[in-house]
């Protein structure tokens, strides 16, 4: 499939996405293997001490991974998490997260990925703040 095949795809899907579009995320990249989204700094994503919540890190993680795997599915077949891991590294504020999934393997009914986050703060400064390693399943398209 051409990048903008991929594109079309994981976009169709993202603009379902519910609370992606709730909290304001973008989708940023999608190549064979990849997807890169974006989470704008708001009161929709703070925890009590008004840093990015970690529910908000894992969501991007989760989704940007999911997306990844999106690329490496069947035509007809969707992706859902059947499971996650998250390390949180640092509890950051203001500026936009970016989160990107990597496929690591694709098998026929099993997608395992890795996601990483990212802040970016007002001048560009990027800190690492979340590690995630995810399996996929496929599952048949239901839309």
């Amino acid at each position: 499939m051409t990048d903008q095949t991929l594109w079309s795809r994981v976009e169709s899907s993202f603009v379902r996405q519910g609370m992606m579009q709730h909290l304001g995320a973008r989708l940023l990249r999608v190549e064979s293997g990849l997807c890169e989204l974006a989470l704008p700094y708001s009161s929709k994503v703070t925890q009590q001490q008004d840093g990015f919540h970690g529910g908000a890190m894992g969501a991007l993680a989760d989704i940007a991974g999911g997306y990844a795997g999106l690329t490496q599915a069947p035509d007809d077949m969707e992706v859902t998490t059947v499971e996650y891991k998250i390390n949180f590294l640092a509890a950051l504020r203001d500026g936009e997260l970016r989160a990107t999934g990597r496929v690591v393997k694709a098998g026929r009914r099993v997608i395992v990925t890795r996601g990483e986050v990212v802040h970016f703060d007002a001048n560009g400064k990027e800190t690492a703040c979340a590690l995630m390693q995810q399996t996929l399943m496929c599952v048949p398209k239901s839309y």
